[in-house]
């Protein structure tokens, strides 16, 4: 707890993983100087209408707890589309480049 609040007085942001699954939990952001919320691509893939609902409920979470909130998992337009019109703060996925090392980010970035 204290490396995180010494994080955040340095202005490092703090985003919690793959948010609803594993050992997530709504405790956590009454306890942790967070900033972000990352939610894990399996509700983005598996569009189940408990997912959406799910997607839905984090986003406006993360919102009203002035937080961000960051997708992964992101494939296609239509993950993208929904996503914006939720007010999904950031995204990430295949949609927008596969993994790749960072010395292939350095070229990416130098041609900008």
């Amino acid at each position: 707890m204290k490396t995180l609040k010494g994080f955040k007085e340095l202005g490092v942001n703090v985003a919690l993983d793959d948010f609803g699954t594993g050992y997530s939990s709504l405790k956590y952001l009454s306890q942790f100087p967070l900033s972000k919320l990352k939610i894990d691509r399996l509700f983005i893939q598996e569009k189940t209408e408990q997912n959406i609902a799910i997607v839905k409920t984090i986003i406006h979470l993360s919102h009203s707890l002035n937080l961000k909130v960051i997708a992964e998992g992101v494939e296609n337009e239509e993950d993208l589309s929904f996503l914006i019109e939720e007010n999904c703060d950031e995204v990430q996925g295949y949609y927008f480049s596969k993994p790749v090392p960072d010395t292939k980010v350095k070229e990416l970035f130098s041609k900008t």
